[in-house]
């Protein structure tokens, strides 16, 4: 069956995607089961496409997943959680958190974990943030530049504000952990909740393989997701992935899935892998 799958141009996502669209999994009576096809966007937008259920699995942030419970479940495989650490929030010139009150905010989109951590975050300083949108590879640049005081940092961006001269404002893993000792979820895989049970579940156990497979042959791995790393070097690369592509993406455990329920408030639908 012609099967579409949607994922943001980040290299953790390429990284666990390679072993289905390298070839590596064409042996593999699951993978045979789908002809699959790749559409790659910036998540925002796939969340705000995940409204329509464009796609039969879709990239999305946890943060879209209230919005889209009547239309998608989660995936067990493939979910970017982290003990620890997290978005970042910088600024140009060093500031505290009660700095921020007045200043405008660069956010990737309003759908995504990274806002809701950060306005969780904001209320629990006693303020709520003032924020503009803009493509997440864009917003490091834009903070340079001047045209913003400070942004929310996610994907590759997280490891290169401090070569650009930014200042770190907040770890929002880092604050999550210290307020709840649990990691702190971003994005998983969902999957049409209108589609047959036995589907769904025959892709829930292709997706674990694949990210399997992807940290198995992780160098293999590193060198597809290279071409969406916008210009990270290959050690670069392979220390972001090895950090988002962990044992929480083989499968979230109860930690994992406690930490999604504890920051969206309600207990999501997972399809397990």
């Amino acid at each position: 069956m012609t099967f579409t799958i949607a994922h943001s141009p980040d290299s953790d996502d390429a990284y666990m995607m390679a072993p289905l669209a390298l070839g590596w999994m064409d042996s593999d009576p699951d993978r045979a089961a789908f002809d699959i096809q790749f559409i790659r966007k910036d998540i925002e937008q796939l969340n705000a496409e995940a409204t329509e259920s464009r796609y039969d699995v879709t990239a999305i942030s946890f943060g879209a997943y209230p919005e889209l419970k009547d239309r998608y479940d989660l995936l067990t495989a493939g979910s970017s959680i982290q003990e620890g650490t997290g978005p970042l929030v910088v600024s140009r010139t060093p500031m505290a958190p009660a700095d921020l009150k007045g200043v405008t905010i660069a956010i990737p989109g309003r759908r995504t974990s990274a806002y809701l951590s950060m306005r969780k975050w904001c209320a629990e300083h006693g303020f709520e943030a003032s924020v503009e949108l803009l493509p997440f590879d864009q917003i490091l640049p834009a903070v340079v530049e001047g045209r913003f005081q400070a942004g929310l940092l996610i994907h590759e961006s997280q490891l290169m504000y401090h070569d650009a001269g930014l200042r770190l404002v907040a770890d929002l893993g880092a604050w999550w952990k210290h307020a709840y000792d649990l990691p702190l979820p971003m994005g998983g895989n969902a999957i049409r909740k209108d589609l047959p049970a036995d589907v769904k579940a025959r892709f829930a156990v292709l997706m674990r393989k694949s990210v399997e497979m992807a940290r198995a042959r992780h160098w293999e791995s590193v060198d597809y997701s290279q071409s969406f790393g916008r210009g990270m070097d290959r050690e670069m690369i392979g220390r972001y992935v090895n950090a988002w592509v962990n044992d929480f993406t083989v499968d979230p455990g109860p930690r994992g899935r406690e930490a999604v329920t504890k920051l969206l408030g309600l207990e999501p639908v997972w399809i397990q892998g």
